[in-house]
């Protein structure tokens, strides 16, 4: 997955709490198990005022005027800021794919549902957590100024306002090791595979029949 290190993006605002991730994803797409193709289906049910389903063509849809995503001057935005719970419901994957494929890179929200979480970090999205405080006032600065960004730098741990202002925030040192690397769980252990097939190896040579075993098994 790509790199996480310092990105500077343009706010969209989903002023909304309790987005779960049917609305994130709806299920109809859910079909394909690719990581790429689904942002033309993030949230969806917001963005369109008909029903979709795969493969409906795009210029048969009604886009939703009203929706804040399909204002022009939200065009291109990759910093997302949103309301408390984001990301609750079912735990699918295709949630942040979807994400990630329109092109956000980071999460701004006072909290979020711990699957989804993991999974944004797992897929090289950061979920930044801040206080309601600072995020009421954050929406206030995004939609007073049109072209309003954000920096997130990940190594200092800090947003920074276009005024200057460094805001904090958390995160645990494994998941940003792994963003920073830009490695999954997968990804991180592919970087002891010589050691692993040694080990293999040693144990092959030490112990034939487990392996033996193993092998009858797999017939």
């Amino acid at each position: 997955m790509q790199p996480f290190t310092r990105h500077r993006g343009l706010v969209g605002p989903l002023d909304r709490a309790n987005v779960d991730t049917d609305l994130i994803t709806p299920k109809q797409y859910l079909k394909s198990i690719e990581r790429s193709g689904f942002g033309r289906y993030l949230f969806d049910p917001l963005r369109y005022l008909d029903e979709g389903w795969l493969d409906k063509p795009e210029n048969e849809r009604r886009p939703n005027p009203d929706f804040a995503l399909n204002q022009p001057r939200y065009r291109g935005c990759s910093v997302l800021l949103t309301r408390a719970n984001f990301g609750c419901g079912s735990s699918r994957e295709h949630a942040p794919w979807a994400l990630a494929d329109y092109g956000f890179r980071a999460l701004i929200a006072p909290s979020y549902a711990d699957i989804f979480y993991n999974n944004c970090c797992k897929n090289g999205l950061l979920p930044v957590v801040q206080p309601e405080a600072v995020v009421e006032r954050l929406f206030a600065e995004t939609l007073a100024n049109p072209g309003y960004e954000l920096t997130i730098d990940l190594e200092q741990q800090h947003i920074e306002t276009p005024a200057g202002e460094r805001l904090a925030f958390h995160i645990d040192a494994f998941r940003k090791g792994c963003l920073l690397a830009g490695l999954d769980e997968i990804g991180l252990t592919l970087q002891s595979a010589a050691a692993i097939k040694a080990y293999e190896q040693q144990r092959a040579a030490a112990e034939p029949w487990v392996f033996g075993v193993l092998d009858r098994a797999r017939l």
